[in-house]
């Protein structure tokens, strides 16, 4: 069900569809830049603990739909929640208005992302780029922050290289650190971009390792673009096909990968295995 919106731009509540329970939800989502639709009207449902891989053509959505998910972009149609809070809207009277910048922010702190570039502060060390987040987001005490740092730092198998700055670590080394970062917040959502498509092919396997282990071990939703099939089919619990803004075939991965439906599926899963 599509949400309407009256002359003064609030909109009456809809109810989700779909799985049950979401912790992040999307209703009828479009987003544009200049003259060409990016997503079109898309539905989507993530579930708590739910490992959710997209996979389609570059310029498909599939970024679109992390930047989104965060708050960087705005959608200019549909809702979007997390956690059952709106986050570009505050519900007013059994209506839906505008959220204040306060508002979003709160919201979105439920959410952490990984980039495809590292984004590192290049004169922080690897504990400081994981510790300061922490003292100036949450205000944590600085001793408690380096210690969850350090703690977040060891998880990801960098236990020795904490006190090293970002030119001084392999490009996997701080992709872990980005990781670490993210994870710090204690997000309920955690987004992956592509997260090896930076990385030179040998560096490759220690940072999909990270992220199969935080899928297997921890009950975070996840949302990860890739176009590592194999990777894909070992942590998704759904995988869903985005092309021209849509998304056209959604399931698990043994029949979106394996058995997929659509044509466009299929001849997207070719090229890339064929590469």
């Amino acid at each position: 069900m599509q949400s309407r919106i009256d002359p003064s731009g609030s909109q009456t509540l809809s109810p989700a569809t779909g799985m049950g329970p979401a912790l992040l939800s999307m209703r009828n989502v479009s987003k544009s830049y200049g003259d060409r639709k990016i997503l079109d009207g898309i539905d989507l449902d993530v579930a708590p603990g739910e490992k959710v891989a997209l996979i389609g053509p570059s310029g498909s959505g599939k970024t679109t739909i992390l930047r989104l998910a965060i708050g960087l972009v705005e959608p200019e149609e549909g809702t979007i929640r997390i956690d059952g809070r709106y986050l570009w809207h505050e519900e007013d009277g059994g209506r839906l208005r505008r959220a204040s910048n306060k508002h979003t922010r709160q919201v979105r702190r439920s959410v952490g992302i990984v980039f495809q570039q590292f984004n590192l502060f290049p004169h922080m060390s690897a504990l400081e780029n994981v510790r300061e987040p922490l003292v100036h987001t949450i205000g944590l005490p600085r001793p408690e922050a380096e210690k969850r740092a350090a703690g977040l730092l060891a998880k990801v198998g960098l236990a020795d290289h904490l006190t090293k700055r970002p030119a001084q670590l392999s490009g996997g080394q701080q992709q872990r650190v980005a990781i670490a970062r993210s994870m710090a917040l204690q997000p309920r959502v955690m987004l992956f971009d592509e997260v090896t498509s930076a990385l030179d092919p040998e560096l490759v396997g220690e940072v999909l390792k990270v992220v199969r282990d935080l899928a297997h071990e921890t009950d975070m939703s996840m949302l990860i673009v890739t176009h590592e099939i194999s990777f894909a089919i070992d942590i998704a619990d759904r995988v869903l096909m985005f092309d021209t803004g849509k998304i056209i075939e959604e399931g698990p991965p043994s029949q979106v990968l394996k058995a997929p439906q659509e044509p466009r599926t299929r001849q997207f899963l070719r090229a890339i295995l064929e590469r």
